[in-house]
């Protein structure tokens, strides 16, 4: 039986970081990982699509905007097959840049299936063949999620695909439905059409982008439009039919019935946890109807020395809220003061063509809580970096409560937002206000300059 003070079950965002952190605090560490380093987020979410995005925005810029850049050209050839080729070579060379990490920090990596045969037991069922009895003072459970599957739409990686699938594809279709307008089925909209896919966007919710702001989502799927996407919201998926076309997909909503052929339909509807086989019910572990792990503030499970961190617990399920809570729980588990996390406040964002990114509460969300609401906007169209790139869709808005100009949130649409965002959250955490934000001096021309002038903007009395 191999000992360790403490093991990592998953190695994506939340468990390699959390590895990290208990092996450089001096704890003997190992990671078991059934299948490769990095998890879903580095191997087929959100690095590859990263990569696949980039080169869909050159490709929808060459063949949509060439003219404005003064780029002139002919026989153009897009090839697909090499952008899927570019987007494996990056997250290959990340997963090696993690591999040298566990080395760098002398954390075990064990190849294999884990399973927890009592409080600080597993059993791995090796990749290689055979057994191996595993023992730990403390294990992290960091298995992620899965697509969810609706019974009548089962994926099989030809015609329908879940993101896996997606991620996976050497070439593209000539159309596509994708059922879910969450922010997996809004990047693969802009990759897919970038290239001149047809692509119909399906979201049973009254807009796309269900968890974000309305305004947000409307200024989001304008652009979409442009780009040629049709976007169904408000619109129930009755079945989905496989023919030798493809696939035709039967849509209900308020106008009546509507069928849909396509070569392909996408099912990205949300995602269920990885907590089944683990052997967390013959322990004891507290789980919720749907199977997310319930932890408290310290990543602890109801059993003492089990704690669980990232998407198996269904907090926010972001690859930087599981490194967060992975860099909590080590320090916990090594008796040191740890930050509290508010999920709330974690930042989010949609790399979409507009980019989406947004923090706190929307405008909506803040004023059902009780908040004497004040907004900031500005829209960048009035942006001189963003026009100098051709990008002047979207807005910046600053969500406020009036009386101390403390931040609630906000919501920004634009080009490269979710890097603008993380200058809100910073002034959020550190109790500063919006004063702060309007008073601070920005570069001149920056996309940032836009945060500066919705902040002015409710100085001078907002919206």
């Amino acid at each position: 039986m191999k000992k360790f003070d403490v093991v990592v079950i998953g190695s994506g965002p939340g468990g390699y970081v959390a590895a990290i952190n208990t092996a450089q605090m001096g704890l003997k560490t190992a990671i078991i990982e059934k299948k490769g380093i990095g998890g879903v987020c580095l191997n087929v979410g959100c690095i590859p699509s990263k990569s696949l995005l980039h080169n869909a925005d050159l490709a929808h810029t060459l063949l949509n905007k060439s003219k404005e850049f003064g780029i002139s050209f002919e026989n153009l050839e897009l090839d697909y097959s090499a952008a899927f080729q570019r987007s494996r070579q990056v997250s290959q060379r990340l997963s090696k840049g993690v591999n040298f990490l566990m080395k760098k920090n002398d954390i075990e990596v064990i190849e294999g299936e884990a399973k927890l045969t009592a409080p600080g037991k597993l059993k791995v069922a090796l990749t290689a063949g055979g057994e191996e009895d595993v023992e730990a003072a403390d294990i992290i459970l960091a298995t992620g999620a899965h697509a969810t599957v609706i019974p009548g739409m089962e994926p099989d990686g030809e015609k329908i695909l879940d993101y896996v699938h997606a991620i996976m594809l050497e070439s593209l279709p000539k159309s596509a439905v994708i059922i879910g307008g969450g922010a997996i089925g809004v990047e693969f909209a802009t990759i897919w059409s970038g290239y001149g896919v047809e692509v119909s966007l399906v979201e049973m919710l009254p807009h796309i982008l269900p968890n974000e702001d309305e305004e947000a989502a409307a200024e989001l799927t304008k652009a979409l439009k442009k780009r040629g996407v049709k976007v169904h919201a408000g619109t129930k998926v009755k079945s989905v039919t496989k023919n030798d076309a493809g696939t035709s997909v039967l849509l209900e909503s308020e106008k009546g019935e509507e069928a849909i052929e396509a070569e392909i339909t996408l099912v990205a509807v949300g995602f269920k946890p990885s907590s089944h086989g683990l052997g967390l019910e013959e322990v004891g572990v507290e789980m919720d109807k749907r199977g997310f792990v319930q932890v408290d503030e310290r990543m602890a499970t109801s059993v003492p020395g089990i704690w669980a961190i990232g998407d198996v617990t269904g907090k926010l399920l972001l690859a930087h809220t599981a490194s967060a809570m992975g860099a909590v729980c080590a320090a916990n588990i090594a008796g040191l003061e740890a930050q509290k996390l508010d999920y709330r406040m974690i930042p989010r964002a949609v790399f979409s063509d507009p980019q989406v990114a947004s923090f706190g509460y929307t405008e909506a969300e803040a004023k059902e809580a009780g908040f004497d609401v004040k907004v900031g906007r500005v829209n960048f169209i009035a942006n001189g970096k963003a026009q100098g790139l051709g990008a002047g869709v979207g807005f910046a808005k600053i969500i406020t409560d009036a009386k101390y100009g403390e931040l609630l949130g906000a919501a920004l649409v634009g080009p490269e937002v979710s890097e603008l965002l993380p200058e809100l959250v910073l002034a959020q955490a550190n109790e500063l206000t919006v004063t702060e934000i309007a008073h601070s001096v920005h570069i001149h021309p920056t996309l940032s300059e836009a945060l500066m002038e919705a902040a002015q903007s409710m100085e001078a009395g907002g919206e």
